[in-house]
């Protein structure tokens, strides 16, 4: 295995050695489901996608966990403010989510576990670490004791005396610690019931970061392979995770991986700040794989400051790409070529996932294809194509694919419009025929004014949008 990712825990760069030979295990975790996903959220279910594609490439079977949390704070208020139930508005933004997730291309998870649907596992965690000597219960809250687990901070390389208290819980004197964290909330006056869950301590529910562990024990086992999730996770959550699932007794994870943020206006992007950009809103202005090639492209560790001017920019890049394949599938048939990774590409991705490098291979074949179309050697044309729709295939991109010649996400949409385009074209091709220019030339112009370009050729006339 020739691989090498960066773990945030070594905070190095390490050669890959999963746990079992021939197999993976990944666990990343998922949206918290308060609203609907801005591409900030979406960015990491991406870039998680493109390692599981790589490491499937490579032969491996990967059994990837997505999980969904469904209860929170955050839910609760935002369903009392609508006049909802939390239960109805958690599912209403978990159906967004899982849409953001569809209409961008991401292969489904192989589980994709609910918090609320893991309450005994979490209080059987809960009474591990209880009679570990590492969380004590007051009046009905559950606390993980940090100073009882030696290796806190480690992930992120922090020291305890330099943290601040913890900020999912109120800083009481019932805490032996202020940094001490939430396993388990109790029930509170005013919150339903239906929020609540019975337990040897009463009547409460999961604390954010105890929910994860207790997936992961479930799914993966005691010990996996590969931790993902974004750059703003790494502390708290992920730090309290590895605590607790350590101080359980469990390995845990071997690998930690964090992809960074999407910015707007160089800040994180984010509800707070009302700097969003919701997947539903971007994918009506670009294609859904337009908006994934935007979000692909950069290195997963970069940093991706959202504009509209850069997001047209990777669009147009996209179409170039586009347009060789589909007009060299129309010379040589979809299926020729043998699909032949370039050892620059492979490199590329072995290479903490170098999409950046591995992008730039991908145009570097599309102009030598191109080169190919244009001196009419059909064998190198078929070559080039085999290949450029091999890399794409590993990055989610193939504009061949059913995901995206059947336009997932708007297909009714791209339907009419593939019918309308051939209407006019079909004109167009009468008025030839009745050796009626002027007729034809105004059908295509205007069609060009809609950004439609249209191109005679030896196989027939052929048609893409343009930027």
């Amino acid at each position: 295995m020739s691989l090498r990712l960066y773990d945030t825990a070594a905070r190095a760069v390490r050669d890959f050695t999963p746990l079992r030979a021939g197999r993976v295990s990944i666990y990343v975790c998922g949206l918290t489901v308060q609203g609907p996903p801005h591409i900030g959220h979406i960015r990491f279910a991406l870039a998680f996608d493109v390692l599981r594609r790589w490491l499937l490439q490579s032969g491996f079977e990967v059994t990837y966990v997505r999980n969904v949390t469904d209860i929170d704070d955050k839910i609760l208020a935002k369903a009392t403010a609508a006049g909802v139930p939390w239960w109805s508005w958690a599912y209403e933004n978990e159906r967004a989510a899982t849409r953001a997730y569809e209409v961008l291309g991401t292969l489904p998870p192989t589980y994709e576990p609910r918090a609320t649907g893991h309450v005994p596992e979490m209080v059987e965690l809960i009474e591990r670490l209880i009679g570990r000597g590492h969380a004590y219960a007051v009046d009905g809250d559950v606390y993980f004791d940090v100073r009882s687990f030696p290796g806190y901070g480690e992930l992120t390389g922090q020291k305890l005396a330099d943290l601040q208290p913890a900020a999912d819980t109120e800083t009481d004197e019932r805490k032996r610690d202020p940094r001490d964290f939430a396993l388990w909330k109790a029930h509170k006056p005013g919150e339903p019931e239906t929020a609540s869950w019975p337990t040897p301590w009463g009547r409460g529910r999961p604390g954010w970061h105890l929910e994860c562990s207790a997936m992961v024990q479930k799914y993966l086992g005691a010990e996996f392979d590969i931790h993902g999730g974004g750059l703003d996770l790494r502390f708290p959550h992920h730090e309290n995770e590895r605590a607790q699932s350590q101080a359980a007794g469990d390995p845990f994870a071997r690998y930690w991986l964090h992809n960074a943020w999407v910015t707007l206006g160089g800040e994180k992007m984010s509800k707070s700040l009302g700097n969003t950009a919701l997947v539903d809103e971007v994918v009506r202005r670009v294609r859904p794989v337009e908006l994934r090639y935007y979000l692909v492209a950069p290195h997963y560790r970069s940093t991706v400051e959202f504009t509209e001017g850069a997001l047209g920019e990777s669009a147009a890049a996209f179409r170039r790409i586009e347009s060789f394949v589909r007009r060299a599938a129309e010379r040589v048939g979809d299926e020729a070529g043998k699909p032949v990774l370039p050892a620059e590409f492979t490199a590329a991705l072995d290479d903490d996932l170098g999409t950046p490098a591995a992008i730039a291979t991908v145009h570097e074949v599309v102009r030598e294809g191109n080169t190919a179309l244009a001196t009419g050697d059909d064998e190198a044309v078929a070559g080039a194509l085999g290949s450029v729709r091999a890399m794409l295939g590993v990055l989610g991109l193939d504009p061949l694919d059913p995901q995206w010649t059947e336009a997932a996400g708007g297909g009714r949409l791209a339907d009419v419009t593939d019918g309308l385009v051939s209407l006019a074209l079909e004109q167009r091709t009468a008025a030839r025929a009745r050796k009626d220019y002027a007729a034809a030339d105004a059908i295509r112009d205007q069609l060009g004014a809609l950004g439609v370009q249209v191109e005679d050729t030896p196989q027939g006339t052929r048609w893409e949008l343009t930027t």
